[in-house]
């Protein structure tokens, strides 16, 4: 089991990876440009780290389906939040620091 969602957290970094660079890179990319003084330089924003919050709320999304989706009851619906919420924050958390 621990394989699977270990091989499922790269498939959905890849995939959430690859939506961000769509979304961020192609999309927006335009709007980022108009507003450049309100964004950090490139060079601050350390993307490397972006990179591991970014798998690290992956691995948790995966866990959570992986251990949690095969039993229904209003404990695991509570435990889901809880831990979807703490992997989401970290990335939130993380991507919201200012200068």
């Amino acid at each position: 089991m621990k394989k699977k969602i270990f091989l499922a957290a790269v498939v959905v970094f890849v995939l959430w990876s690859v939506m961000g660079f769509i979304v961020h890179g192609v999309i927006l990319k335009s709007a980022y440009a108009s507003t450049a003084s309100l964004w950090r330089p490139m060079a601050e924003m350390k993307m490397g780290l972006m990179y591991v919050t970014v798998f690290i709320a992956a691995l948790a999304f995966s866990a959570i389906y992986g251990y949690l989706a095969g039993k229904k009851s209003t404990t695991v619906g509570l435990m889901y939040g809880l831990l979807y919420g703490i992997a989401v924050g970290v990335g939130m958390g993380y991507g919201g620091v200012t200068r």
